[in-house]
């Protein structure tokens, strides 16, 4: 089911609403479409920090960070 929302926009969001109005899109689809992809970033954040964390917490990951730094310093060249 629809719900009705009203909402305050600073000058930053009137402008990026009339771009994407300018764009073709109605009022509540920009708005619509902007909530929706600023959920997904937000998710997808989250799901970015939590494979960080993990591998982070990876030991044997870790180790062999460890060794591919040493075998690319033991090839850099002197100087």
């Amino acid at each position: 089911m629809a719900q009705a929302i009203s909402v305050r926009l600073d000058d930053e969001a009137e402008q990026a609403l009339r771009a994407l109005e300018a764009a073709g899109m109605s009022r509540s689809d920009a708005i619509r479409s902007s909530l929706i992809a600023s959920a997904r970033r937000l998710r997808e954040r989250s799901a970015l920090a939590a494979e960080v964390a993990a591998l982070e917490a990876d030991e044997d990951d870790q180790e062999e960070m460890l060794a591919v730094a040493g075998l690319m310093e033991s090839l850099r060249a002197p100087g």
